[in-house]
């Protein structure tokens, strides 16, 4: 995968953000409603364009269309028809009811297209149409006709550039995670081939997005066996989200990124209405929602008994050990307070990942990472649902930089093409990106600790691969350190980071009183001749 938001050519860049000024003057502000509005005309050009090379195909072959989206009758409703009508004309076909169309305006017809128009169709219940005014309609028409979107990559880092737009919190704590975070932890897990990935929160669908790149780019031989194919496109990827208007967004994303049918559900992940939901899943990707909190009767039931608490952030962790597969694996962020908190609750969750699960690694985020949307601290819980415990060592990594400044203008401190290698060669970055950018190392240590597989001394027995990760990863002073579980049970199952590094000191070497005394002395000294000097000259 690329880092889209870094990748995307200057010139698309400059056509989005026409388009997206060109909302705001027209009177459409809230960020979240102009990437509505924005995905409703993307589909409807593509429609348009998939239904014109349905009909090539069939001129070709002399056949009849099969499958057509629009019918003769319905011609006018389509992009390639209405683009070239009068602004006036444009906007009653999408607003106003037309009598020799069975009553059906460009809008109502998109809303009725159901499974058929794919995997975004099916989320269009609850979609309104918000452009006031013909002359921004066809504004906004006449630029998207311009835009390029045959090409898969292209759509996918159109779509990015235009989500990363969103530069304020949602409700509900929903901000964006950055990309290159996602990134990260989808390299850790290293998503395999029989995986069925799900995020539970997935807002605009980024985590599974990720991992679809990942496996584009890094095993494109698995596409060549058919049952991969369809496993890719209809079962591999899930995600559950409340919000209708994410879960519209989320859902254009994975289409324009390329992936035809991914399981999409829309409700609430923690409701009594979605127990149904359990031992489905090999791997959990996800950013839940912090700062929430839920009454009781709401909840879930059985989340209840592994950890009786209010608390979003605590309830989506029990509720992921639930959704997983014995087996399966999960990369979490968490708001801090989860690895230190102290109530029952707090406690009993984190317990539950190193006593009866294996927890493998916790890797500790600057609270610049989040900025402009907000400033807290997180961390990344790795973790694998055994139901029979399996923590030996806990991976602890300090991270103190992301390669973007962390400030609320999070601006790259190294150039654009450094940060991609810093996820594709990062044994050759450590050294150029050292103090700005801690993630190669981050990639190498995980690889050494979590995927031992992928070593390459494969000669060694288990037992001498955790002696030489111990001795590799014992000194608490540095960024990257093991701790054992028992020393973590022992602190109350605090998995702070603060809690287990060593802070060294440095000596600082004061000089003797007598010194100092001379030094002043001497100062006086100097200055009262500097004195004498001046009263000289001026006399």
């Amino acid at each position: 995968m690329k880092l889209h938001e870094s990748m995307i050519t200057g010139e698309l860049k400059s056509k989005i953000d026409k388009i997206w000024n060109d909302f705001w003057t027209g009177g459409i502000s809230n960020p979240l409603t102009v990437i509505e509005q924005f995905t409703y005309l993307i589909f409807l050009k593509q429609l348009d364009s998939k239904q014109m090379d349905n009909e090539k195909a069939a001129n070709l072959l002399g056949i009849p269309l099969e499958n057509a989206f629009y019918s003769k009758k319905h011609e006018p409703l389509r992009w390639s028809s209405f683009k070239e009508k009068d602004p006036e004309v444009m906007f009653d076909l999408f607003t106003k009811p037309q009598r020799n169309l069975d009553d059906l305006t460009v809008f109502d017809f998109m809303k009725n297209i159901g499974k058929q128009g794919g995997v975004f169709a099916q989320y269009m219940k609850g979609a309104i149409f918000m452009i006031q005014s013909p002359k921004l309609l066809d504004k906004v028409v006449q630029q998207i006709d311009a835009l390029n979107l045959d090409n898969k990559d292209a759509k996918g880092d159109l779509y990015e550039y235009m989500l990363s737009k969103i530069a304020e919190a949602g409700t509900n704590g929903q901000f964006r995670t950055p990309r290159h975070i996602i990134r990260m932890m989808v390299e850790i897990v290293q998503p395999q081939q029989d995986d069925v990935i799900c995020d539970p929160s997935c807002g605009t669908a980024g985590f599974l997005v990720s991992a679809g790149e990942y496996i584009y780019d890094k095993h494109k031989d698995w596409f060549n066996q058919k049952t991969f194919r369809e496993h890719f496109h209809n079962s591999m990827f899930n995600g559950v989200e409340f919000d209708p208007t994410m879960l519209r967004i989320g859902a254009m994303n994975m289409q324009l990124h390329g992936m035809d049918n991914p399981t999409l559900i829309g409700k609430d992940a923690l409701s009594e209405s979605n127990s149904d939901i359990e031992n489905q899943y090999s791997l959990i990707l996800a950013n839940p929602p912090f700062k929430g909190s839920l009454d009781y009767d709401e909840v879930e039931s059985s989340l209840l008994k592994v950890t009786k608490t209010k608390k979003t952030e605590l309830l989506f962790l029990a509720l992921m050990l639930r959704m997983l597969k014995t087996g399966g694996r999960a990369a979490v962020i968490v708001p801090d307070g989860v690895l230190f908190g102290s109530s029952n609750a707090h406690k009993n969750i984190r317990k539950e990942l190193v006593e009866n699960q294996q927890l493998q690694a916790v890797i500790s985020m600057p609270s610049g990472v989040f900025k402009p949307y907000a400033g807290v601290s997180t961390a990344i819980l790795f973790f694998t649902k055994t139901n029979s415990g399996g923590t030996d060592t806990v991976w602890f990594y300090d991270m103190k930089a992301d390669g973007l400044s962390l400030d609320d203008k999070r601006n790259l401190l190294v150039s654009e093409d450094t940060f991609e290698q810093c996820f594709t060669k990062p044994e050759t970055m450590l050294e150029a990106v050292k103090g700005k950018c801690d993630i190669p190392q981050i990639l190498l240590d995980a690889n050494k600790i979590m995927n031992t597989t992928s070593l390459r001394e494969p000669a060694l027995s288990g037992v001498e691969m955790k002696q030489s990760h111990e001795k590799d990863f014992s000194d608490r002073t540095q960024q990257s350190f093991l701790v054992p579980k028992q020393e973590i049970a022992d602190n109350d199952w605090d998995l702070s980071i603060n809690r287990y590094k060593e802070i060294v000191y440095e000596a600082i070497e004061y000089e003797k009183p007598e010194t100092l005394i001379n030094q002043i002395k001497d100062l006086d000294a100097q200055r009262n001749e500097a004195l004498l000097n001046l009263e000289k000259m001026m006399n």
